[in-house]
């Protein structure tokens, strides 16, 4: 198996070493209407692609307590200007104080000169941008110097240590759960190494065709994090089976027929929800789902593989130092004797006796966390960088307050046979309508039958007015001149659609999670009434994960954990993964808990105590496993990269709410509350179900009992 795994590992490396690391893929969605309107654009107006691929700065000044036309002013702008003539690979910088210029402010406090670059590869677009920050960040004070534009991409920082201290919490969550060091650290390496072989599989498969950025953060996050919880189970049962006086071998061979095959579902649940995001119909977020579900395949895999080695090779001291002194001296493990004490009987119990108290307290805890998600607003991207304090989105929302949407125009193509001598009525039109702050003189195409307006709108391209703008010349695109027919494109055109695109395909998505969702839980536990119950404490969970997020990222409260730039919307993406990924958790730890409560049914038992049984023991490893993912996350959540944070940040609030409130709360107490009736489901539907075994209760009931093995620790 070692060798196995590690040529497994050096062949994907080897693919990575001939075929190179590939490059990054962008986001986008082809095929909406603007991205279509933009390649006609480029067709008849191929100039339009140069000027598009122009390499350009801004220096936006902004002067304390004075306005740009003042001598003492104005002579310091022009000082900067001269210092800027010097940057390298500089072709031109314009002069705001020239009396044509159309960038000074109508109030005179703010001036832009525009930086124009040319020739510049990668390399000397770094030079050039940090010269020009270096210049920035020079200029006197009291000028209010930004520095704008995109000349070199801003891409995901360094990790930092929040990443690490998450994996280290982990790593002691795994010592206080096995007693074992070594146990902790075999389960931990399994995880990283099954990391390891995830990424170097996404970036083999990104060295033939390019992979987005978002692919592998998210593959990494939840390989390691579903990598440590499948071990933690399989380990977790192997000690059980020792304990209990089995031999090294039998009790590898039992964990991994009870807890692997609960791994097994669990996995596949995690994988279809991840493979089925390609409903969205949508490119990069396929491919998201693709890679994550390739992590969490190695994930299951390497448990059932190479933990197993592990564990034959510590045998006994994969146990604490107590236990092994124990099962020397003959004090056998039982299942009956442990679910018998314990803080978490306690709670069951608690939640059993005051079932409707528990239900709606934890139900009005998930509903205050996720009002928030009232006012949500997502937006495909962040117009002048990710971050609020950056000097590049100063500089972007000085130009939007006192230029309107300069920087980011719409691009009205018209259509028609006679549209030659009908674009003064169409500029006319455009200029009419609200949101509108400027219509550019038409252009007219190179085949003659179109003609090209730029309207500068009075927002930025991720305001309402803007949006409100698009939706209104769609809407009129026939009827606002005769003959024409008109269509909108640009980048705030292509974002606007990018954002609707994935909205709409977020609500395909939750239907179809929730099908699947109520299709496994009824075949899992033949009942009609506990995947209702399950399916609405997942939505809730969902809803909490959104709501809490906006009012981190969105509305700027303050949160320990999060490093990363706050204050504006949520990204479009984030919505459809949150739901993919917690969903996929969500079933983990239902199937975790409930099926030792019908166990616990199927024997017999009153439902009440049914649930008390099951709840005592599974809660343990479940609350082991959600303590693990919620530190991990939390980890990746205080990265200072915005995507990476707000990703990791929804599935620790998620998971937080899932595991501990709707699992180990909402879920016995209205199990509690419905009685037999929770275990209801029609005779013709019981008899047409096949019967799923997902934590290979048959193998403890088909394997003959024998005397314990001990041996001498």
């Amino acid at each position: 198996m070692v060798i196995a795994w590690l040529a497994v590992f050096a062949g994907l490396a080897g693919v990575i070493g001939v075929n190179g690391m590939g490059e990054s893929a962008p986001d986008t969605i082809p095929g909406s209407r603007s991205t279509q309107a933009l390649e006609l654009m480029a067709q008849e107006f191929p100039s339009a692609q140069t000027a598009t691929d122009a390499q350009t700065l801004q220096l936006v000044f902004a002067p304390d307590g004075g306005t740009v036309s003042d001598p003492a002013v104005a002579e310091q702008i022009q000082a900067v200007l001269a210092q800027a003539a010097a940057l390298p690979g500089l072709e031109s910088v314009s002069n705001p104080l020239d009396p044509a210029s159309p960038y000074i402010s109508a109030d005179q406090s703010v001036a832009v000169s525009t930086l124009t670059f040319v020739g510049l590869d990668e390399d000397g677009q770094q030079a050039s941008y940090d010269a020009a920050l270096a210049l920035q960040e020079q200029a006197p004070t009291d000028l209010g110097v930004q520095l704008g534009g995109n000349l070199v991409a801003i891409g995901a920082p360094e990790q930092g240590a929040g990443e690490m201290i998450g994996v280290l919490a982990a790593f002691l969550v795994l010592i206080l759960t096995f007693g074992s060091l070594r146990a902790a650290g075999a389960n931990l390496l399994v995880a990283a190494f099954g990391v390891g072989v995830g990424i170097l599989g996404v970036f083999a498969y990104g060295s033939i065709t390019p992979i987005g950025e978002n692919s592998i953060i998210l593959a990494s996050m939840l390989g390691l994090a579903v990598g440590i919880d499948y071990g933690l189970f399989i380990v977790s049962r192997f000690q059980q089976e020792v304990r209990s006086g089995k031999t090294i071998t039998d009790a590898i061979a039992r964990a991994t027929g009870t807890a692997g095959t609960a791994v097994v579902f669990a996995g596949a649940t995690v994988i279809v929800a991840l493979v089925a995001l390609m409903v969205a119909n949508i490119g990069f977020i396929t491919e998201m789902g693709v890679a994550a579900a390739f992590g969490v395949l190695v994930a299951v895999l390497l448990s059932l593989t190479l933990l197993p080695v592990f564990l034959q090779t510590m045998g006994l001291k994969a146990l604490s130092t107590k236990h092994r002194r124990d099962l020397a001296a003959g004090r056998l493990w039982t299942e009956d004797v442990a679910g018998k004490r314990g803080f978490l009987r306690s709670w069951g119990t608690l939640v059993v006796k005051r079932p409707l108290l528990s239900l709606l307290a934890g139900a009005a805890i998930l509903i205050t966390v996720a009002l928030p998600v009232l006012s949500m607003k997502t937006a495909f991207t962040i117009p002048g960088g990710a971050d609020p304090e950056s000097t590049e989105r100063t500089a972007y929302n000085l130009i939007v307050d006192k230029f309107g949407g300069v920087q980011s125009p719409l691009i009205v193509l018209a259509e028609g046979a006679d549209v030659t001598g009908s674009t003064d009525q169409l500029e006319e039109a455009l200029a009419a309508l609200p949101g509108v702050a400027m219509v550019t003189p038409a252009e007219i195409g190179a085949s003659g039958d179109i003609a090209r307006v730029t309207i500068i709108p009075t927002g930025g391209p991720i305001e309402e007015s803007t949006t409100d703008l698009v939706h209104t010349i769609r809407a009129n695109e026939d009827t606002m001149v005769p003959g024409v027919s008109l269509e909108v494109t640009g980048e705030t055109a292509i974002g606007i659609d990018q954002t609707a695109a994935l909205n709409t395909a977020l609500i395909k998505y939750v239907i179809v999670i929730v099908l699947i969702s109520m299709a496994l839980l009824v075949l899992m536990f033949r009942s009609i009434l506990i995947p209702v119950i399950a399916t609405a404490g997942y939505l809730l969970s969902v809803l909490a994960s959104f709501g809490a997020s906006t009012a981190v990222f969105q509305w700027g409260w303050n949160f320990p954990l999060v490093r990363a730039a706050q204050g504006d919307p949520m990204m479009s993406l984030l919505p459809i993964l949150l739901v993919g990924v917690l969903f996929g958790l969500a079933m983990d730890y239902q199937v975790f808990l409930v099926s030792r409560i019908k166990e616990m049914h199927d024997r017999g038992m009153a439902p009440k105590d049914a649930i008390v049984e099951g709840f005592s023991r599974a809660a343990p490893v479940l609350a082991a496993a959600a303590t693990i993912m919620t530190v991990v996350f939390a980890g990746f959540a205080s990265s200072t990269f915005a995507i990476a944070a707000g990703i990791a940040f929804g599935l620790f609030i998620g998971v937080m709410a899932d595991a501990f409130i709707v699992r180990l709360i909402l879920m016995p107490a209205a199990m509690s509350l419905l009685g037999r009736s929770a275990w209801w489901i029609p005779r013709w539907l019981d008899k047409v179900l096949p019967r799923i075994d997902t934590e290979g209760h048959a193998l403890q009931e088909s394997t003959p009992e024998r005397e314990p093995e001990l041996v001498n620790a």
